[in-house]
């Protein structure tokens, strides 16, 4: 099992480029199957959510290249629509083939899906969506099994936004008789990427990045040529990297309006930063000294869960006391325990954590918990005094593209080894 080498007390200086978003390739390759012939997705990311959702279109029948970030897949027959539990146990995104496969053929088989263990994430609102679109759903033996003779728009009001679940009905109506609406929509940008290819298809879709989305369906789609937008979460983590050990760190190829939360939060911790208003550099420079901050996770716009970790491991080298209230995952504090073995001073009382700033991190051996957790053990290691050791870093390879080669490429001294 891979695992992670950190000498800390290295400044970060150069230029790190940011890959393209898996959590908008994911939808957008699902897309493909509402469509006959070939599509194709550029700017995708070499991770294993993507390699695995890949293997899980093969098994239905379409046919997938992917060759220096550009991912072709022809969905032109399809021989068996169904994603059996061995291909979907570790991630989540999975489901979202079940809306195209019954809108495009009748019928579609998905076993219920895995992924990071930070909290509940039901599906509920999936398959409440897709019955009022004129699903029949029924679950047995650890299996969605989904039918439909046609699908009909239909008016879906989410109980809470969702992103997954907003870009679920998104592809599942665009091949439905008539007009959906979506209420109390997720707002995130990658649901506004999703749109673009689905308008790109021949759907219209309106809307996309309010709490009010209108699909219009279609009853055939076209096959879609897309460049993915850019992750602002690993534009995030390496955002919060150069506060935490940025000399003239620049940071290419992100959208800071995508990151709006997170950027007023780390100009708030008194981090230098430098934008070019005429490209997507952003130049960030540690501050002499951490000022504290409170932060509150929100849905889009506001500060995004997937940065939490991170964002904690920063104020743990804070000159004073932080809070971090988590809202939307009730598990998402299990890096915490890992940070504390590396000298941080956190207190968690159920979705609020209160972090006391040290002097030092100093470095030990830790275990990765999840994916962004594993991100924040990165980062503490940047900073930690000596030597530390992640373990168990595949949650890693699942969101962020080869993580340690970027990070050396701009000084720091990181090594990937095989315990």
């Amino acid at each position: 099992m891979d695992a992670l080498r950190i000498k800390g007390g290295v400044p970060l200086s150069g230029t790190i480029d940011v890959s393209g978003s898996k959590n908008a390739s994911l939808p957008i390759m699902a897309a493909a199957l509402l469509a006959s012939g070939e599509s194709q997705l550029d700017g995708t990311p070499d991770l294993v959510d993507i390699r695995t959702l890949a293997k899980v279109l093969a098994h239905m029948g379409v046919g997938v290249s992917f060759e220096e970030g550009s991912l072709k897949l022809d969905a032109t027959k399809i021989d068996k629509p169904e994603a059996p539990y061995e291909l979907v146990r570790t991630m989540r995104a999975s489901i979202l083939v079940l809306g195209p496969l019954v809108a495009r053929y009748g019928h579609a088989r998905v076993s219920l899906p895995g992924g990071c263990a930070i909290g509940a994430r039901p599906i509920d609102q999936h398959l409440k969506g897709l019955k009022k679109l004129g699903v029949e759903i029924t679950l047995e033996h650890g299996y969605v099994e989904a039918k439909a003779d046609g699908l009909v728009g239909s008016d879906f009001i989410f109980d809470m936004p969702t992103v997954g679940g907003t870009e679920h009905l998104m592809l599942a109506a665009s091949l439905a008789q008539g007009t959906t609406v979506l209420r109390n929509a997720a707002r995130e940008p990658e649901i506004t990427d999703l749109a673009d290819v689905l308008n790109k298809m021949g759907a219209q879709v309106d809307g996309a990045g309010t709490e009010k989305i209108t699909i219009v369906g279609s009853s055939s789609l076209k096959p879609y040529t897309h460049r993915v937008i850019p992750d602002r979460i690993e534009y995030g983590t390496f955002l919060v990297a150069g506060a935490m050990m940025g000399q003239d760190l620049t940071i290419r190829g992100g959208l800071p309006d995508h990151q709006t939360a997170l950027i007023d939060k780390l100009v708030q911790t008194g981090t230098e930063i430098a934008a070019d208003n005429q490209s997507t550099e952003i130049t960030l420079n540690r501050p002499s000294h951490i000022t504290p901050v409170n932060i509150k996770t929100a849905p889009y716009p506001g500060f995004p869960t997937d940065m939490q970790a991170q964002m904690m491991t920063l104020l743990c080298g804070a000159h004073g006391t932080s809070t971090v209230s988590e809202t939307i995952f009730e598990n998402r504090f299990m890096h915490v325990a890992e940070l504390g073995r590396l000298g941080a001073n956190i207190r968690v009382d159920g979705g609020n954590a209160t972090i006391n700033g040290v002097r030092q991190l100093s470095g030990t051996t830790v275990m990765a918990t999840d994916l962004r957790a594993s991100a924040s053990l990165i980062l503490a290691g940047l900073v930690a005094d000596g030597e530390t050791i992640i373990r168990r870093i595949y949650h890693l390879d699942r969101g962020y593209e080869h993580i340690e080669d970027k990070l050396r490429a701009v000084g720091a001294n990181i090594t990937r080894f095989s315990e």
